[in-house]
């Protein structure tokens, strides 16, 4: 599993933390003597999967660099509750100041990587899960990643690595002919050369896409007889990305339907947020 930047970690630790401690921890700087020492837990308080504890460790190394971070586990691993993630141990200020920003990423990343496993597990390798750009602007490669940790598979980053021609992009263009020619003018003779995907949201538009011989068509909020109708239609002429309305209850449908790949942007726009909590002790 690829792993995260660290420049792209200590800049947004950098930016997070800023944004959360300003010019200071009023209420820290009140109660706790500058020289308390403290031990700490980040302790599961349900079961999930976790991810952001490198993340963690650099929210720690920020705030006071004598604040001992030790993980006990790894992104991507199975925590039940009550299971300890990490021991921290320092200055109980430091501790304080670094417990919202580093608990905030553990939470709700490891809530992504969370409900992508939820969906991994139930299609048992039937089928791919891909994530979606329907992520937090400016956080996307950290929600992607938390799906990795979660063992689903990274769709295009962003506009600028893949083609996917969307209804917008039909209609304007007045048909998936016209817009698949279009796209076919403007990057050829470009390398390294990018599969062309259609959103079809008709079985019309999945014989559109066919006549134009696209890559991957992506069958959008068919529902189940209309998508089982169009995979045979396509009959491994291309491949196929199932999305819109996916949910767990309709995996098993769509798993056993003869599709490649199933796209699910609640992977990142909905997840929960896992229970998660720091415990200190003065010490």
């Amino acid at each position: 599993m690829p792993p995260l930047d660290p420049e792209a970690i200590r800049e947004f630790v950098a930016r997070a933390l800023a944004e959360d401690v300003g010019t200071g921890d009023l209420t820290t700087m009140a109660v706790v003597p500058d020289d308390l020492t403290a031990a700490g837990i980040v302790l599961a308080k349900s079961d999930c999967v976790v991810c952001g504890l490198a993340v963690a460790a650099e929210v720690c190394r920020q705030v006071d660099e004598r604040l001992v971070w030790r993980a006990r586990v790894h992104d991507g691993d199975t925590c039940g509750a009550g299971m300890v993630m990490a021991d921290l141990r320092g200055p109980a200020a430091a501790m304080l100041v670094a417990e919202r920003t580093l608990l905030n990423v553990l939470q709700q990343w490891s809530g992504i990587a969370t409900l992508t496993r939820r969906f991994v597990d139930s299609v048992a390798g039937r089928i791919a899960v891909l994530d979606t750009r329907k992520t937090t602007p400016t956080l996307r490669m950290f929600e992607k990643y938390a799906v990795r940790c979660g063992g689903g598979t990274n769709h295009r980053a962003g506009l600028f690595d893949g083609v996917l021609i969307k209804d917008n992009h039909i209609r304007i263009a007045g048909g998936v002919g016209e817009a698949v020619a279009r796209v076919r003018s403007a990057l050829a003779g470009r390398t390294p050369v990018l599969p062309i995907e259609v959103e079809a949201q008709t079985i019309a538009q999945v014989q559109d896409a066919l006549e134009a011989g696209v890559d991957i068509i992506m069958l959008d909020n068919l529902t189940d007889a209309e998508m089982v109708s169009a995979v045979a239609l396509i009959n491994q002429r291309s491949r196929i990305e199932v999305s819109g309305g996916v949910t767990l209850e309709r995996l098993a449908t769509i798993a056993a339907s003869g599709a490649d790949w199933v796209s699910v942007g609640a992977l990142t726009h909905s997840a929960p947020a896992v229970d998660i909590s720091l415990e200190i002790e003065a010490g």
